[in-house]
């Protein structure tokens, strides 16, 4: 056991965060695939199980050989990750594979896995962005010469992602916003842009509630439709199932595996899991898995602060706040506070690629960590280096 844990390098605290994350999630997955494995493998239940646990494990794997990687590597092919991603998200949104009318899946060829290209996008824009900040903080303050010139890079992105996700592009966008918030960008050049952003939010949804319910933009307006009409329970089924398994569950819960909604909700193993864990493990379950991304949350800020490099806070701060966020986002639709989005619990949801862009995300911000570790280990030794020179000199004299 020492010698695996000193092997780990980084904050210990996110590793903890990571593994209790993973081992809720394999018991969270276990118990809400049974329905799904009956429909699709004659009642194997230890199937999505086995697979899961798979799918974790190589999870983990990235996140240990990216935190070995040293942070600054990355920045070198942060413009290359940026451009690479502009293409597979026009393919994506072309000729991607469509699931429930939105193109966002592309298949890799020969090893035929496929992945939503916008997970790659979204960590390609943080990493690039966190790089552009660090090369441009002198003239970041200038709307002309140095904040404008990021969004060239940004609105294309999350253009493309917008037609088929519109939750990820808005996830993407507020994280962007933080970012150039962090890096110094003035107040009144972020109070402009979001006042556009804002203005053609607004344009959006007027012509989405005013469009012919089909395609992407009919399961937009359904989906708000559905959120603001309370009355209408046929509708409203995801969100009225999700609420009856958190009521049914709360205080205590109903014990692991003895989730009944699990049979009603159509996802709950991805999108609604956060309702499973607190109808299985009651308050105390759903008040942990908080928690946990709080701490993530808090422990991402403490590196950015600490910090050795701009390029390292930026990216600390970029990655902790996107993932907590997609987070919040998430167990806010299990307990209807916004409409369905599709967005998965990270580290939590069964999924593949999807978790394996949060590890690799993880591992990075791990990467940061350790490196405050190495200057931290560095000034001890000066430190004592240098009490051992005066008690040579005492000793001498």
């Amino acid at each position: 056991m020492n010698r695996i844990l000193s092997k780990i390098k980084g904050d210990k605290v996110i590793w903890v965060v990571i593994i209790t994350l993973s081992f809720i999630s394999m018991m969270a997955v276990y118990s809400s695939t049974g329905a799904l494995a009956y429909r699709k493998q004659a009642g194997n239940t230890e199937y999505y199980l086995i697979r899961h646990f798979a799918i974790m494990v190589f999870g983990i794997s990235f996140t240990y050989v990216c935190h070995l990687l040293k942070y600054t590597f990355y920045a070198k092919f942060a413009k290359l990750l940026m451009i690479l991603s502009i293409p597979m998200l026009l393919y994506t949104l072309t000729s991607g594979s469509e699931i429930n009318e939105a193109s966002r899946w592309m298949v890799i060829p020969i090893i035929n896995i496929s992945f939503q290209t916008s997970d790659f996008a979204k960590l390609a824009t943080v990493i690039f962005l966190a790089f552009y900040l660090t090369k441009n903080q002198e003239t970041i303050t200038d709307f002309k010469t140095g904040f404008i010139k990021v969004f060239y890079w940004i609105i294309p992105v999350i253009a493309l992602i917008l037609p088929a996700n519109f939750s990820t592009a808005a996830l993407l966008g507020i994280t962007c916003m933080v970012m150039l918030f962090v890096g110094r960008a003035k107040i009144l050049d972020l109070a402009k842009i979001t006042g556009v952003i804002v203005l053609l939010f607004v344009i959006f949804v007027t012509i989405v509630m005013n469009s012919p319910n089909t395609g992407r933009v009919g399961t937009w307006k359904n989906r708000i439709d559905n959120f603001l009409s309370e009355s209408n329970t046929e509708a409203n089924y995801q969100a009225d199932q999700s609420k009856i398994a958190i009521a049914s569950g709360y205080p205590f819960g109903k014990g692991p595996g003895n989730s009944t909604q699990r049979n009603f909700l159509p996802h709950p193993y991805s999108d609604f899991i956060f309702a499973i864990i607190i109808e299985e493990f009651g308050f105390l379950g759903g008040f942990i898995t908080v928690v946990l991304y709080l701490i993530l949350l808090f422990r991402g800020i403490r590196i950015a602060i600490k910090s050795p490099g701009s390029f390292g806070a930026f990216l600390a701060i970029g990655i902790s706040f996107i993932i907590v966020l997609q987070a919040m986002i998430n167990m806010a639709v299990a307990v209807n506070l916004i409409p369905v989005t599709g967005q998965p619990l990270p580290l939590v949801s069964m999924g593949g690629t999807s978790l394996w862009f949060t590890s690799i995300s993880l591992g990075i911000l791990l990467s940061v960590s350790k490196e405050i570790e190495n200057e931290d280990l560095s000034e001890i030794k000066e430190i004592k280096n240098k009490i051992n020179t005066i008690k040579e000199v005492t000793d001498e004299e």
